[in-house]
């Protein structure tokens, strides 16, 4: 049985991602990586601050603009540049399992 998964921002409850566990929605050291289709929100926009991972290379970090106008600064990442190794992270949107402002929820 596929395991659903559902993350919302914890204060306003708006919808930013969901869909089924898998190669699509991919979760790894803690994070999930999920493919543009899963995103519900158009919020997500690059903030121009780019990262590395030694072994994931290079990554741009991503802000969230909610429905409300709140903006929550640094909340997921993308890798522009990633290993090629890890396919399940190419150009996908990296959310944090954890994180304040998100609520996961995962249903069978």
């Amino acid at each position: 049985m596929q395991k659903i998964i559902t993350i919302t921002h914890r204060e306003t409850g708006e919808l930013i991602a969901q869909g089924y566990e898998g190669w699509n929605f991919f979760r790894f050291e803690g994070n999930y990586y999920i493919h543009r289709k899963y995103i519900k929100t158009k919020g997500f926009k690059f903030n121009c601050t780019p990262g590395f991972c030694i072994y994931k290379f290079f990554y741009f970090w991503l802000n969230l603009k909610l429905n409300n106008g709140q903006k929550e600064k640094f909340i997921a990442w993308m890798y522009v540049i990633p290993n090629p190794l890890f396919p399940f992270i190419w150009f996908r949107i990296g959310l944090p399992q954890y994180h304040p402002s998100l609520n996961v929820e995962i249903t069978c």
